[in-house]
């Protein structure tokens, strides 16, 4: 097993912004956990996602590459899994970055988050543009044969916007058998340090979102 070594210069070496876009994230098929690799587009390696198994609570730990010696981040549930779990983001050195909320029922049917800084301020939300997506994708799955195309036809879109509706990233997921990527677009401009915040969230919310369809 390969020992974690902690990394604190990810924001420095990382910076949202800075990246390429569009961004893909692309789930593995060859193993039992949840987990995703992060492209830039020059099909650079950003990061690797790993969601710990067999846990009451969500455990996230993001590493420099898939040889998970480097982790970068870390993202630990407040609660044992329910739909007012608040998702809070460290550093490899452990400092806070910030935290997600999921809106309890309001996320029943459309996918809503909200993205918070360190002192516990709203800055950014995240919605589902077209929620019907994953309820057509549910009931196509049921129906034999044509259930294993359901990921060519029903692919969910999420936006992330300001408190005035200034529309700022999009993560949808791409047309492929086994549903297994994503791609993120930058709609505009980020504040400076937001986008540490945001791409963890975008992170967090895929890997609760990919498991509903």
């Amino acid at each position: 097993m390969p020992t974690e070594v902690l990394d604190s210069n990810f924001s420095s070496k990382h910076e949202f912004k800075e990246f390429d876009f569009p961004i893909t994230f692309k789930f593995k098929i060859s193993t039992l956990a949840n987990d995703f690799s992060a492209y830039d587009a020059n099909g650079g390696l950003i990061a690797y996602v790993r969601q710990k198994m067999f846990k009451f609570k969500e455990a996230i730990l993001i590493y420099s590459d898939e040889s998970k010696t480097n982790v970068l981040y870390k993202i630990d549930a407040d609660r044992i899994i329910d739909f007012n779990a608040c998702y809070a983001f460290s550093d490899g050195a452990g400092n806070p970055v910030g935290k997600l909320g999921r809106k309890g029922m309001r996320s029943l049917l459309k996918a809503h988050y909200e993205i918070f800084d360190n002192e516990g301020k709203h800055e950014y939300a995240i919605r589902e543009e077209n929620p019907w997506s994953k309820v057509f994708d549910a009931l196509l799955c049921e129906v034999p044969l044509l259930g294993l195309f359901s990921g060519y036809m029903f692919n969910p879109r999420y936006v992330v916007q300001t408190a005035d509706g200034t529309l700022v990233a999009r993560l949808s997921k791409q047309k492929s058998f086994f549903g297994r990527t994503f791609k993120l677009e930058k709609l505009q401009n980020l504040e400076a340090g937001d986008g540490e915040r945001m791409m963890l969230a975008l992170m967090m919310m895929v890997l609760l979102e990919r498991r509903r369809g």
